[in-house]
């Protein structure tokens, strides 16, 4: 598009409109970049992009840099229905436990919890049980993690305003000492449990991210802790790492397939089911029952 000519007619207004379109483009700025392509102070680029964050147009991310907001996202990227997401992701996780031969698993934050949506289930004689529908709480396990991460810790008091739900074999038993693992788990780019969600199992997990750049699940590598090496972690991670790029890559390409009217979304689940980061109904945590057989452990990542 070519450059108009003559001064606009309202300069601070035609200088958020060039904020929106470089970050319409998918660019993300920091208030040094943006005042650097304005020609202007730092403190009046800041000015423009913290209205822009107000009406929702823009928004600042752990690291201060500015994304596009949710008022500029169509809906269909800022919701997914559960059978949509298991649509996007089922390749991966086949891919990923042919990888890795340990039980995988999908999961989406529900408030202080996960709730598993998808899984494929370990053959080796010792493994981890899927638990497909079944939720527990996020700060126990790695792909809960690997999603609280993204928060920043204003969002986390106020989601932890009455404390850490209780879990049998919880380690992190405060909010403190959650903020403090979690500082890691962006350090390192994954989740890790140990024995948190259940005595014997352990594993890791990595966010998927949406088009808005925030969490909308997470994939699990769960492994039984008497395979819970450092050699085995690390050859799960790379598998790991390409799984939540790839299911990431999809859920953009059927965001940007549905806005254009091509295709839709599988639906396998009700239409108001939808996956977010951030529920509003609140839930209250119960202690599942645990069930071995065998060699089988119940469990999960």
């Amino acid at each position: 598009m070519s450059e108009p000519s003559g001064a606009p007619p309202i300069e601070s207004v035609d200088r958020a409109l060039q904020l929106l379109t470089v970050l319409h483009d998918g660019t993300e700025l920091s208030a040094t970049d943006a005042a650097q392509r304005l020609g202007v102070a730092a403190s009046t680029a800041y000015r423009l992009l913290s209205s822009l964050v107000y009406r929702g147009y823009a928004v600042q991310g752990r690291d201060r840099r500015y994304r596009l907001g949710p008022a500029l996202v169509p809906a269909s990227a800022r919701a997914l229905t559960a059978g949509g997401l298991r649509a996007l992701a089922h390749s991966s996780l086949e891919t990923l436990y042919e990888r890795t031969s340990e039980t995988v698993q999908l999961m989406v934050l529900e408030r202080r919890s996960i709730r598993f949506v998808d899984g494929i289930e370990s053959e080796l004689p010792l493994r981890v049980g899927v638990r497909t529908g079944e939720k527990m709480p996020a700060h126990c396990s790695a792909g809960g993690k690997a999603i609280l991460a993204a928060m920043s810790n204003a969002d986390l008091d106020r989601l932890y305003q009455t404390g850490l739900p209780p879990w049998p074999t919880a380690k992190l038993t405060d909010l403190g000492a959650l903020k403090r693992q979690l500082a890691q788990v962006r350090q390192q780019g994954y989740g890790r449990n140990q024995e948190e969600t259940e005595q014997g199992v352990s594993g890791i997990g990595m966010a998927i991210n949406g088009v808005l750049g925030q969490p909308v699940a997470a994939i699990t590598v769960a492994i039984p802790s008497a395979r819970f090496t450092r050699d085995h972690i690390d050859e799960c991670l790379a598998a790991l790492s390409d799984a939540a790029a790839e299911t990431a890559d999809r859920l953009r390409g059927a965001v940007a397939v549905a806005d254009a009217g091509a295709a839709k979304l599988p639906a396998e689940s009700p239409p108001d089911t939808v996956v977010a980061v951030h529920e509003t109904n609140p839930e209250h945590t119960t202690t599942a029952s645990v069930t071995r057989v065998a060699c089988r452990m119940e469990g999960n990542g």
